[in-house]
Parts: structure tokens; sequence; C-alpha cells
């Protein structure tokens, strides 16, 4: 398998904004569009941002499964390969 990973847009709770404007340490955070701040910084938007973040993780999760299962049908397959008994379709 592949190390896979995700990127989940953030988005401004009051005008669904995507431009930021941050201070060096991410403490600070202000909506480009709207000028809402976010006294709480980073943390506060991501905060905001849960069903998204949700929604990507349940995506991955669901891909990973699917990469799993492959992966081992794959094994088996090449386990089994030759075994006059054994027969993978």
């Amino acid at each position: 398998m592949k190390n896979k990973q995700i990127t989940v847009p953030l988005s401004c709770a009051t005008c669904g904004g995507a431009d930021f404007e941050f201070n060096e340490d991410k403490s600070y955070v202000k909506c480009k569009t709207c000028n809402r701040e976010y006294l709480g910084g980073y943390d506060e938007l991501v905060e905001f941002n849960q069903e998204q973040i949700g929604k990507a993780v349940e995506g991955m999760k669901q891909e990973v499964v699917k990469d799993m299962k492959a992966a081992f049908e794959q094994s088996l397959k090449k386990a089994f390969k030759g075994s006059k008994f054994i027969k993978m379709k």
C-alpha cells in the first residue's frame, strides 16, 4: 500500500470563504472575504470545520479498507499459486 495523505480545505463559518490570513504561529486567523476574525486561531477554524474533516476521514477509511482487501486477496493468490488442491478466483 502507498502512503496516502488527505487535505481538507477549511472554510469560514460565516461566509464559506477559503482565503485566510494567519500570523506566524497561527494563533490568529482572519477571513479575507468577510473579515471575520478567529481569535482562537487555527484551532478554532479547525473546530468549525469538523464536519468536513469527518467526511474526509470516512472517505479515507473506505479507501483503506478497499486497498487492504485487494492486498490480502493478492497475497492469498500468491501464497497458493501452483497448488493443485486450492484454487483462487
